[in-house]
Protein backbone atom coordinates (compact mmCIF):
# COMPACT_ATOMS: atom_id res chain seq x y z
CA UNK A 1 0.00 0.00 0.00
CA UNK A 2 1.17 3.58 -0.97
CA UNK A 3 1.73 5.67 1.96
CA UNK A 4 2.81 8.72 -0.12
CA UNK A 5 1.16 11.78 1.23
CA UNK A 6 1.42 13.12 -2.24
CA UNK A 7 -1.08 10.53 -3.33
CA UNK A 8 -3.62 11.67 -1.25
CA UNK A 9 -5.37 13.78 -3.64
CA UNK A 10 -5.49 11.14 -6.64
CA UNK A 11 -6.42 8.53 -4.07
CA UNK A 12 -9.94 11.13 -2.91
CA UNK A 13 -10.23 11.31 -6.38
CA UNK A 14 -10.70 8.17 -7.21
CA UNK A 15 -12.58 7.31 -4.48
CA UNK A 16 -14.71 9.65 -5.59
CA UNK A 17 -15.63 9.19 -9.19
CA UNK A 18 -15.76 5.09 -8.30
CA UNK A 19 -18.84 5.83 -5.30
CA UNK A 20 -19.99 8.16 -7.93
CA UNK A 21 -19.98 5.98 -11.04
CA UNK A 22 -21.63 3.06 -8.48
CA UNK A 23 -23.99 5.02 -7.39
CA UNK A 24 -25.04 6.68 -10.88
CA UNK A 25 -25.29 2.97 -12.25
CA UNK A 26 -27.93 2.01 -9.77
CA UNK A 27 -30.27 5.27 -10.44
CA UNK A 28 -29.89 5.43 -13.95
CA UNK A 29 -32.77 2.67 -13.94
CA UNK A 30 -34.94 4.83 -12.12
CA UNK A 31 -35.07 7.81 -15.21
CA UNK A 32 -33.38 10.67 -13.38
CA UNK A 33 -30.36 12.00 -13.74
CA UNK A 34 -27.54 12.49 -11.31
CA UNK A 35 -28.71 15.91 -10.59
CA UNK A 36 -31.97 15.22 -10.46
CA UNK A 37 -31.34 12.78 -8.14
CA UNK A 38 -29.72 15.57 -5.65
CA UNK A 39 -32.41 17.82 -6.45
CA UNK A 40 -34.65 14.86 -4.99
CA UNK A 41 -32.81 13.96 -2.07
CA UNK A 42 -32.31 17.84 -0.94
CA UNK A 43 -36.07 18.47 -1.49
CA UNK A 44 -36.95 15.74 0.58
CA UNK A 45 -34.09 16.48 3.29
CA UNK A 46 -35.62 19.97 3.35
CA UNK A 47 -38.99 18.59 4.15
CA UNK A 48 -40.29 18.29 0.61
CA UNK A 49 -39.73 22.12 -0.30
CA UNK A 50 -37.36 24.68 -0.75
CA UNK A 51 -36.56 27.51 -2.76
CA UNK A 52 -34.74 27.54 -6.21
CA UNK A 53 -31.96 29.82 -5.28
CA UNK A 54 -31.05 27.48 -2.06
CA UNK A 55 -31.05 24.82 -4.61
CA UNK A 56 -28.92 26.97 -6.84
CA UNK A 57 -26.63 27.44 -3.77
CA UNK A 58 -26.76 23.64 -2.71
CA UNK A 59 -25.68 22.45 -6.42
CA UNK A 60 -23.04 24.99 -6.98
CA UNK A 61 -24.07 25.67 -10.49
CA UNK A 62 -25.83 28.51 -12.32
CA UNK A 63 -29.20 29.49 -12.40
CA UNK A 64 -29.62 28.57 -15.55
CA UNK A 65 -28.49 24.72 -14.89
CA UNK A 66 -31.08 24.79 -12.05
CA UNK A 67 -33.44 25.69 -14.51
CA UNK A 68 -32.75 22.85 -16.97
CA UNK A 69 -33.14 20.68 -14.32
CA UNK A 70 -36.21 21.35 -13.11
CA UNK A 71 -37.94 21.82 -16.27
CA UNK A 72 -37.25 18.47 -16.94
CA UNK A 73 -38.20 16.99 -13.78
CA UNK A 74 -41.70 19.13 -13.82
CA UNK A 75 -42.01 17.37 -16.84
CA UNK A 76 -41.55 14.04 -15.53
CA UNK A 77 -44.06 15.31 -12.55
CA UNK A 78 -41.43 14.88 -10.19
CA UNK A 79 -41.78 18.54 -8.79
CA UNK A 80 -43.71 21.23 -9.09
CA UNK A 81 -43.00 25.45 -8.92
CA UNK A 82 -44.64 27.99 -7.05
CA UNK A 83 -44.56 31.67 -6.71
CA UNK A 84 -43.13 31.91 -2.82
CA UNK A 85 -45.20 34.43 -0.94
CA UNK A 86 -45.46 37.93 -2.54
CA UNK A 87 -42.23 37.96 -4.09
CA UNK A 88 -43.02 36.68 -7.93
CA UNK A 89 -38.97 36.37 -8.48
CA UNK A 90 -39.01 33.77 -5.43
CA UNK A 91 -39.72 30.14 -6.43
CA UNK A 92 -41.26 27.51 -4.33
CA UNK A 93 -39.89 23.85 -5.17
CA UNK A 94 -41.87 21.15 -4.04
CA UNK A 95 -41.59 17.70 -4.07
CA UNK A 96 -44.45 15.48 -6.16
CA UNK A 97 -45.69 12.53 -4.58
CA UNK A 98 -43.96 10.81 -7.83
CA UNK A 99 -41.07 12.74 -6.89
CA UNK A 100 -41.17 11.21 -2.99
CA UNK A 101 -41.92 7.59 -4.18
CA UNK A 102 -38.92 8.03 -6.83
CA UNK A 103 -36.30 9.73 -3.98
CA UNK A 104 -37.40 6.33 -1.70
CA UNK A 105 -36.43 4.21 -4.34
CA UNK A 106 -33.28 5.60 -5.07
CA UNK A 107 -32.22 6.59 -1.67
CA UNK A 108 -31.92 2.72 -0.98
CA UNK A 109 -29.48 2.54 -3.97
CA UNK A 110 -27.25 4.73 -2.42
CA UNK A 111 -27.56 3.09 1.13
CA UNK A 112 -26.56 -0.04 -0.87
CA UNK A 113 -23.65 1.86 -2.51
CA UNK A 114 -22.41 3.22 0.98
CA UNK A 115 -22.46 0.22 2.65
CA UNK A 116 -20.09 -1.43 -0.44
CA UNK A 117 -17.29 1.57 0.27
CA UNK A 118 -16.96 0.61 4.33
CA UNK A 119 -18.04 -3.36 3.74
CA UNK A 120 -15.18 -5.09 6.09
CA UNK A 121 -14.81 -1.62 8.40
CA UNK A 122 -15.62 -1.76 11.55
CA UNK A 123 -18.04 1.18 13.64
CA UNK A 124 -14.66 2.65 14.75
CA UNK A 125 -13.06 2.40 11.59
CA UNK A 126 -16.52 3.69 10.13
CA UNK A 127 -16.80 6.72 12.18
CA UNK A 128 -13.01 7.45 11.91
CA UNK A 129 -13.13 7.63 8.17
CA UNK A 130 -16.46 9.99 8.15
CA UNK A 131 -14.41 12.34 11.00
CA UNK A 132 -11.11 12.71 8.63
CA UNK A 133 -12.96 13.29 5.89
CA UNK A 134 -15.04 15.87 7.50
CA UNK A 135 -11.47 17.19 8.91
CA UNK A 136 -10.34 17.19 5.01
CA UNK A 137 -13.24 19.17 4.16
CA UNK A 138 -13.03 21.53 6.34
CA UNK A 139 -9.33 22.53 6.03
CA UNK A 140 -10.15 22.87 2.36
CA UNK A 141 -12.94 25.14 2.95
CA UNK A 142 -10.86 27.52 5.45
CA UNK A 143 -7.68 27.19 3.11
CA UNK A 144 -9.87 28.48 -0.22
CA UNK A 145 -12.09 30.53 2.07
CA UNK A 146 -15.49 28.04 0.01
Amino acid sequence: MNHDLRSLGPTLSWAAQMSKAAMDARVSRYDVTPGQTHILLYLNQQGGHALQHELTGYLRVKPSTVNGLLDRMEEKALVRRSVSGADARRRLITLTEKGAEQQALFRQSFLDVEDAMVRGFTSDEKETLAALLNRVIQNLKEDSKI
